[in-house]
């Protein structure tokens, strides 16, 4: 059986897949940027989730620094995202892209809100600044 974390793996992906790898976090995380859901009530009913998980996937964002709660008197309690969860949500559209091109196309596009055109992720060089096709992308050991 595959253990919950990947101890042998010093890699950045593996630490991310250890937190947000789970199937429900991810759609928690969609719902939260694509649909503005706060509150677990707007999760429950939007995933089918059952309670428990879905009480265990939002401590697990909250104590790591995904999420944030606020409160108000009389109000329920909200889920905020955080700027580290914010910078996920890259990560929500490429998933999505790649299930529209090569599963089946969802019923959504992503658009540029100010224009409206069609948005599209790409991968730019810092050092000579052109898009670089995803085949001529390598790796290098990291300089410490």
């Amino acid at each position: 059986m595959l253990g919950r974390n990947y101890p042998g793996q010093i890699c950045s992906a593996a630490s991310a897949l250890e937190l947000v790898g789970e199937r429900w976090s991810l759609l928690i995380l969609r719902d939260a940027f694509f649909r503005g859901h706060t509150r677990f009530s707007d999760f429950e009913r939007s995933l089918g989730i059952a309670p428990n998980i879905l009480t265990k996937r939002l401590e697990t964002f909250l104590a790591n620094g995904l999420m944030e709660v606020r409160t108000e008197p009389g109000a329920p309690r909200e889920y905020l995202l955080t700027e580290k969860g914010r910078a996920l949500k890259a990560v929500i559209i490429s998933l999505n892209d790649w299930g529209d091109r090569w599963l089946r196309p969802g019923p959504i596009d992503y658009i540029h809100r100010n224009c409206g055109g069609l948005t599209r992720q790409v991968v730019i060089c810092e050092c000579c600044a052109t898009e670089v096709p995803l085949d001529e992308v390598g790796v290098r050991p990291r300089k410490l």
